[in-house]
């Protein structure tokens, strides 16, 4: 009898080893979550009854380090890269795609534009030469809505633009002069039979002018449309146009003639009012290489 009941005893305990033997493990990054092993009294004597949500805890550190390892290739994989030139200098960008309409674009222009484009604006009636050494970088969003060619752009630009105006007499030699508020501020001592007016607040010896121009905005805020196409699976063109609000402009003036400290004020006071490129216009065309 005693036998009997010491295998039975034994039997049972097999039994149990096998059962537990027998619950999954789920393997997650090199580690494992066991399925947990809390059960549950439904009634008196009637049982036990599985919880499997007793005792979990969750291992997270493959879902981290996954997504930290899908961030770190989006970022330094792109999938695109362009080229080019327009209003803002000579430049280049990198493109990520979040879906079939949207790209996330960072990029840099600049270099001397006025070279490149011919530089000279009138302030009033004076009207000014223009040297350009300008560093533009940028970061925003390109969207194809109708998922197409036709294209929307959007973002920031951190413009660091240096701007050398410098201001071109009417006429030649001491005659030379330049008209600001109604009156004449000659280059030097003109001549007897020139239309000098001190009661019109002519002044004599003001010498060359040149000025130094810096917009206030430190992020100007840009928006382009314009097209796409793909010529072949990888390569591409576009072209865009629309506009970056830059701000209002501060001159810092010199004119370096005996009476050139008379005149900087009244001249920088028109070159201010110009504004000069504070809303400065964006067309560029350039060359995409899609990986």
């Amino acid at each position: 009898m005693k036998l009997i009941k010491l295998t039975a005893v034994s039997a049972a305990v097999l039994a149990s080893t096998a059962a537990l033997a027998a619950e999954p493990v789920v393997m997650v990054d090199d580690s494992y979550d066991a399925e947990p092993m809390a059960y549950t009294t439904t009634s008196a004597n009637t049982g036990y009854q599985y919880n499997e949500d007793a005792g979990v805890v969750r291992n997270t550190t493959g879902a981290v380090v996954g997504g930290t390892k899908t961030f770190f290739n989006t970022v330094t994989h792109p999938a695109a890269i362009s080229a080019e030139v327009g209003t803002l200098g000579y430049g280049a960008n990198l493109a990520w795609g979040l879906n079939d309409k949207t790209e996330i674009q960072a990029g840099w222009a600049g270099g001397d534009v006025a070279d490149l484009f011919g530089g000279d604006f009138d302030a009033n009636d004076v009207n000014y030469e223009v040297d350009t050494d300008f560093s533009n970088p940028y970061m925003g969003v390109q969207l194809r809505p109708a998922a197409n060619w036709f294209t929307m752009g959007a973002g920031i630009i951190v413009p660091d633009n240096d701007i050398t105006a410098t201001a071109n007499a009417r006429d030649a030699g001491d005659n030379g002069y330049y008209p600001v508020d109604g009156a004449r501020y000659y280059v030097g001592t003109p001549d007897a039979d020139a239309d000098l007016d001190p009661t019109r607040g002519d002044l004599t010896n003001v010498g060359g002018v040149t000025a130094e121009l810096e917009h206030r905005n430190k992020l100007a805020p840009y928006a382009t449309i314009g097209f796409r196409p793909n010529i072949t699976n990888n390569f591409g063109v576009f072209g865009e146009l629309g506009a970056a609000y830059l701000g209002k402009t501060s001159a810092k003036v010199n004119a370096n003639g005996a009476s050139g400290a008379l005149a900087e004020q009244k001249i920088k006071q028109e070159l201010e009012d110009e504004d000069y490129l504070e809303w400065m216009p964006i067309v560029k065309l350039g060359a995409t290489y899609r990986f």
